[in-house]
């Protein structure tokens, strides 16, 4: 049995579990991640939903086209986002994980959008756009 991955906001306010092994650990460079993160460069951990729950009332949630990102309505934590286009998955901040040094991500994304003074030398795939395909757009370069 796979033990459970833990996370939530800042505050306490908002928790979650996954009950099983991520499929998705990586770097995102785009400018929405960045303005949703206020950080240079965002890392997600991916789950499939129904092996998430959530405890806690104060989960918020902000749309912006197909994609839904959550976060804590009390500390302002930036928590996941999901993607109507990604049925079934939720992308967790890795920062927001109980213990973040677990996931390490195993390539880039979005790298035409990567600040030009942000320098990460590892030798992990880099994606120009998405390293997630959508079926809107099929396309993962």
């Amino acid at each position: 049995m796979t033990a459970a991955h833990t996370g939530g906001c800042r505050c306490g306010a908002v928790r979650f579990e996954a009950s099983a092994e991520p499929h998705h650990v990586s770097y995102c460079h785009c400018g929405d991640c960045r303005r949703a993160s206020g950080a240079p460069v965002s890392a997600f951990v991916g789950f499939i939903t129904e092996q998430v729950a959530f405890t806690g009332r104060a989960l918020k949630m902000f749309e912006n086209g197909p994609v839904t990102r959550s976060f804590c309505g009390i500390c302002g934590s930036p928590i996941a986002y999901v993607d109507e286009r990604l049925a079934d998955h939720i992308y967790f901040m890795l920062g927001a994980m109980d213990m973040p040094a677990y996931f390490k991500p195993t390539h880039h994304a979005h790298v035409r959008e990567q600040l030009p003074f942000l320098h990460m030398p590892d030798d992990l795939p880099r994606h120009l756009k998405t390293s997630v395909p959508r079926p809107s757009d099929g396309t993962q370069s």
